[in-house]
Order: structure tokens, then C-alpha cells, then sequence
């Protein structure tokens, strides 16, 4: 047998180097810490070292900042940038030429001018004017002022008067046409010509107050023979 060591010679434990299980390598003794160690672009940094990295990262940081370097830069407010918009301006909508005006009168047609003439004066009170013979239209026409209109008694002047052929279907006499004032008789005549509106004559002639006047087929104004007067 041999002599055993004398226990100062034998290793204290946790002093002999022990394999590690995962990669082989020697393992620190037991009892020892294995030093901390970080990894940066494939070098090993201690713990101090990794420290006076980052104070120094911090310190860089805050001079940018109070000296309005990158990082205050990147966090300035970007600009707004505003969309560039190829869409055309909406044409604007073209007021129109001329504008429809007051009733200027109610016409009706009467068998008998001077009894039509009389109904209104002497029965109902109206201020009634003198019969005015219209060669032209072929009319002889009173006039009732009822302050905010007139209503035009209308009787057959000639032998191709207009108005002949109405009573031979109206005995009795009744409406005949409605009279509306416009401001601009021309523009009004060319735009209603654009919008398929037919008239009785081509252009405007002069009326019963001496101003120029055109009629409306009653076949485009719903049944209703329509006076347009300059006004």
C-alpha cells in the first residue's frame, strides 16, 4: 500500500478545472463566478468596459440634443406636404341671359266687348279703359286695372282674327292667354328657340302697350298660351 498524501498536498475542492457537458471546454472551479462578458462587433467587453460605453453613448446623446444635432433633427417636425390635385375646377353654372317678371294681364275672350266692358265697370266696380282697336293682331282689347294686374278683354277685329276661331269653340268666350313680363324679350326669344321652345311668330312684335311681344305655343307651356312682354 502506498502512503496517502498529507492533506496540504491534496487540491482543495472546487480547485480542480471541470469539463463543461455542452461544449467541452474547461469549466472554472467550483465556487467561481464566470466572468460577465458582452458581445459587440465580435469582441468580448467586460462589465467596466460595456459601462463607460454606454456613459459615453448617453453623454454623445445628450450634447446632440442641447445642440440641436441629429437627434433633435430627427425629431423636428416633418412638413406637410400638400397633394397636388389634377382634378379640373367645376365650370361654374352661366346666369342666365334674361328673368321672368310680374303677370302683366289675363286675357279673355269675349263675344261681346262692350257688355264684357260693362260687367266689369258698372258691376264689379274696376277701372275700365276706352276699346283700342290692334289691326295688326286683329283685336280690339279693354283693359281692367286691378291694381296688382290687368285682365284684357280681348273680341275679334277683322275677318282672320286669331281670336274668331277660339270663340267658335267658346261660345261663351273664356280665358285666352296669360301675359308675363321679361326683362330682355330678345335674349329671351333666342333661348327658348335653343331650348325647343316654339313661338307663334320668329321674332317679337309690338303689342297693345306698345312694347314688343311674343307668343308661346300653347302645346310647349301645358296647354297654356303664354304673352312674353318687355318689360
Amino acid at each position: 500500500m502506498g502512503v496517502p498524501p498529507r492533506p496540504s498536498a491534496l487540491p482543495r475542492p472546487g480547485s480542480l478545472p471541470r469539463p463543461s457537458p455542452a461544449s467541452g471546454r474547461v469549466a472554472p472551479p467550483l465556487g467561481r463566478a464566470p466572468p460577465r462578458v458582452g458581445r459587440t462587433s465580435g469582441l468580448r467587453w467586460s462589465l467596466p468596459t460595456m459601462a463607460h460605453v454606454l456613459k459615453a453613448v448617453a453623454a454623445a446623446a445628450a450634447a446632440a440634443c442641447s445642440g440641436g444635432g441629429l437627434f433633435s433633427r430627427l425629431q423636428s417636425p416633418v412638413p406637410t406636404v400638400r397633394a397636388f390635385s389634377t382634378s379640373q375646377p367645376l365650370r361654374q353654372v352661366a346666369e342666365p341671359v334674361w328673368n321672368l317678371g310680374r303677370l302683366n294681364h289675363v286675357a279673355v275672350a269675349v263675344p261681346d266687348l262692350a257688355k264684357a266692358q260693362a260687367f266689369y265697370k258698372n258691376v264689379l266696380g274696376a277701372q275700365v279703359s276706352e276699346a283700342v282697336p290692334l289691326p295688326e293682331h286683329g283685336v280690339s282689347v279693354v283693359f281692367v286695372n286691378l291694381g296688382n294686374t290687368k285682365i284684357e278683354l280681348l273680341h275679334p277685329l277683322g275677318s282672320d282674327s286669331p281670336i274668331a276661331g277660339f270663340l267658335q269653340k267658346n261660345k261663351a268666350g273664356g280665358m285666352h292667354h296669360v301675359c308675363i313680363e321679361v326683362d330682355n324679350i330678345n335674349a329671351a326669344v333666342m333661348d327658348l328657340k335653343e331650348k325647343k321652345i316654339r313661338s307663334l311668330s320668329d321674332e317679337a312684335k309690338i303689342g297693345a302697350h306698345g312694347k314688343p311681344v311674343i307668343f308661346l305655343h300653347p302645346k310647349d307651356c301645358g296647354g297654356v298660351l303664354v304673352e312674353l312682354e318687355q318689360a
